[in-house]
């Protein structure tokens, strides 16, 4: 599904300055849009042919507003595989972030721990990713216009920006953990077979979105930054349920770190230039 001059006709209605930072807020996280100055809100419904998100703790609107001297357009709440769209309806909102100026995306996420170093309430930088979702959003006919038909993702996490993440997060005093990202499509939880194999594999923290979005985001030249909120520990390393209120709950309860990580953050972004 392409961006329509309508999607973006009604988005400009609301929103006029040219953002140049674009943000995804994960399961419990939307709260930092709300710490934005000057905000503009567009809810998802009220934008032609967008999808809207269906998730607990996704509130589902476009969020333009001021944080630290720099413009950024979040999404509170994103959209996932799993609630049944399509892969060009997951990364719609990146391509609409990139027509509405965007260069510089942050994806954040609320993830499953793999790593048994890590513990519930960590925030890890993602270094890279493996892609378990069974498909790729940029399978079918290619747009040169938009990005080329074989995107390298040798770097599809900014080294750049991981680098200005260490930096920041020094800055505020919060440990950051790195490491990569598992996506898998969901929306059942992994069984600990399938942990131990992506812990073989490399795999440091498993969630159900996010790479979708960062394959769209390198395919039109924007820089990626990733930080994962590791909410609770992945199947066979505890002996507690799993559930998507301990997710909430979590990251409701380092949610403080988090906002002071990602302002400190765009603040380094914004002195070096990086947006």
């Amino acid at each position: 599904m392409p961006v329509t001059e309508e999607m973006l006709h009604m988005v400009r209605r609301y929103i006029h300055e040219k953002p140049t930072i674009g943000l995804i807020l994960g399961s419990g996280l939307g709260e930092f849009a709300e710490q934005m100055e000057n905000k503009r809100t567009v809810p998802y419904e009220e934008i032609p042919h967008f999808p809207v998100s269906t998730v607990s703790g996704h509130s589902g609107q476009l969020i333009c507003g001021e944080v630290e001297g720099a413009t950024i357009l979040a999404m509170q709440g994103r959209f996932h595989y799993y609630e049944g769209y399509s892969m060009e309806e997951v990364i719609l909102p990146v391509r609409l972030m990139k027509k509405l100026g965007v260069r510089t995306l942050i994806v954040t996420n609320a993830a499953g721990i793999v790593a048994k170093s890590f513990s519930p309430g960590d925030l890890m930088l993602m270094t890279d990713h493996l892609n378990f979702m069974g498909n790729n959003p940029l399978i079918g006919p290619n747009d040169d216009r938009i990005g080329p038909r074989f995107p390298d993702l040798s770097s599809a996490y900014s080294p750049i920006l991981q680098q200005l993440a260490r930096e920041a997060a020094k800055d505020v005093a919060i440990p950051l953990k790195e490491g990569v990202y598992a996506g898998v499509t969901g929306p059942s939880y992994e069984t600990p077979a399938e942990i131990r194999m992506l812990r073989s594999l490399g795999a440091h923290a498993v969630g159900m979105s996010t790479v979708p979005e960062v394959i769209a985001a390198v395919h039109q030249g924007m820089d990626v930054l990733g930080i994962s909120c590791l909410t609770n520990m992945a199947a066979g390393l505890t002996d507690e349920p799993l559930d998507h209120e301990q997710v909430i709950t979590t990251a409701e309860r380092v949610k403080i770190d988090f906002m002071k990580l990602m302002k400190k953050i765009v603040f380094l972004m914004n002195q070096k230039g990086e947006v």
